[in-house]
């Protein structure tokens, strides 16, 4: 058995509003809230607007460290992210519940066409609006140096490039430290 709910009549809703109109309440105006936060200043947004139109524009071409890099451990886990992302963001990143959808492997390419597939990625990627990607990198130990060179360049050469919000080591799945998520910059459509 269900009860229905107290339906007002038409002297309880008239009793309601006198109330409300005696104790000194007013329609709103407007139906919505007032979050307390100043508004942004349009001429800081115009010119960060300016500096990404100009970002996209630029020849990305060789603008990855090609000089020496900091050496990481062939088991060191890799983090980056910019300073204003998300800490949702970077934590469901770094538990690879952010879905990537290409995967590039760098495994058998030299320094330089591993950069420079690198990069050809990265603007593809972008290109087609890609949010995340996958980078593996490997552990390997290069043949004339004393510590993972892919790995490392690969982390140095992230960290420069324009487009990339975040970065970190993937899950086991997905390659453990020989892997990173890449988290990709917004564009607009």
């Amino acid at each position: 058995m269900t009860r229905r709910p107290h339906q007002p009549d038409d002297d309880d809703i008239s009793a309601f509003r006198q109330a409300l109109e005696a104790a000194g309440v007013r329609r709103i105006d407007r139906n919505q809230a007032d979050p307390g936060k100043p508004k942004r200043n349009t001429a800081n947004q115009a010119v960060r607007r300016q500096a990404a139109v100009e970002s996209q524009s630029l020849q990305t071409t060789g603008r990855t460290s090609d000089g020496r890099v900091e050496a990481v451990r062939p088991s060191e886990y890799l983090e980056f992210s910019v300073p204003d992302l998300p800490w949702r963001t970077l934590s469901q990143l770094k538990r690879g519940q952010t879905a990537w959808q290409a995967g590039l492997d760098l495994h058998g390419y030299t320094l330089e066409e591993a950069r420079a597939q690198l990069e050809s990625f990265l603007r593809d990627a972008a290109a087609q609006y890609m949010r995340c990607v996958l980078i593996v990198h490997g552990k390997a130990w290069g043949t004339t140096a004393d510590y993972p060179v892919l790995k490392s360049h690969t982390n140095a050469w992230l960290r420069e490039w324009p487009g990339v919000l975040a970065f970190c080591s993937a899950i086991e799945i997905d390659g453990g430290t020989g892997a990173v998520y890449v988290l990709l910059r917004k564009s607009g459509r």
